[in-house]
C-alpha cells in the first residue's frame, strides 16, 4: 500500500524561514552594534529631513566706523541748539506784534513797547551767543561761529531799524523793509546753525 504525502513540495517551506533568519540575525546584529557604539538609529523620514548647516567660509562681515565728538565740541553743539531755539521763538514774537499793529489791534504806544523790548531781548540775545564760543582748537568751529554772531548782531540792528520804522512818518514802508530784513537774517541764522550742527556730526 503507498504512503499519502499531504505535502508533495515540502521542500517550499525552507526558503521563507531561511529569510525569517538572515532578517532577524540582521536585526540583532544591527542594534548590536549601534548599541555598542552609541549611535541613534534614525528612521527614513527623520533621515531625509535632517539638514546639516555649515557656516559659510565666503561670507563676509561689515565693519562700522565711529567718530567720538569730543565732549566740548557736543557741549558748544547743544548751545548753539538752544539759541537757535532761542532766537525762532524771539522772532515769533517780532512777527506776531507787527501783525498786531497792522491789524490796528494794539495801540501804537504798546507797540511802540513791545519793540523796545525787542531791541532789549536781542541785546542781551547777542552776548549770551558770542561768548564763550566754540572751543578754541576747533578753528572751523570758530569760523563758523564768526559768521553766525554777524548774522546775530544783524538781527539786533533790524529789531532798531523795526522800532525807527513804528516811529517814522512814512506808512510803514521802512517797518516792513525792516521787517523782511529781520526775517531774511533769521532765516539765514537758523540755516547756518543746522549746517555747523550736521558738519560737526558727520565728519
Amino acid at each position: 500500500m503507498q504512503n499519502f504525502n499531504p505535502d508533495p513540495k515540502p521542500g517550499r517551506l525552507i526558503l521563507p524561514l531561511v529569510l525569517i533568519g538572515m532578517i532577524a540575525t540582521t536585526y540583532t546584529f544591527i542594534n548590536r552594534v549601534a548599541t555598542q557604539n552609541d549611535l541613534e538609529l534614525l528612521e527614513s523620514e527623520e533621515v531625509a529631513e535632517t539638514v546639516s548647516t555649515e557656516p559659510d567660509e565666503e561670507t563676509t562681515t561689515s565693519t562700522s566706523t565711529t567718530t567720538t565728538i569730543p565732549e566740548d565740541v557736543v557741549k558748544y553743539l547743544e548751545e548753539i541748539t538752544g539759541e537757535k531755539i532761542q532766537a525762532i521763538e524771539l522772532g515769533k514774537k517780532v512777527l506776531e506784534t507787527n501783525q498786531r499793529w497792522d491789524d490796528k489791534t494794539t495801540t501804537y504806544q504798546e507797540a511802540q513797547q513791545e519793540f523796545q523790548e525787542f531791541i532789549d531781548d536781542f541785546a542781551d540775545f547777542v552776548n549770551v551767543f558770542t561768548e564763550p564760543g566754540p572751543p578754541v582748537v576747533q578753528s572751523n568751529l570758530s569760523s563758523s561761529h564768526d559768521e553766525l554772531v554777524i548774522l546775530v548782531n544783524l538781527l539786533y540792528d533790524d529789531t532798531q531799524e523795526l522800532l525807527e520804522g513804528l516811529t517814522a512818518p512814512d506808512t510803514g514802508e521802512r517797518r516792513n523793509a525792516a521787517l523782511e530784513s529781520f526775517n531774511s537774517n533769521l532765516d539765514l541764522f537758523i540755516e547756518r546753525i543746522e549746517q555747523v550742527v550736521a558738519s560737526a556730526t558727520s565728519s
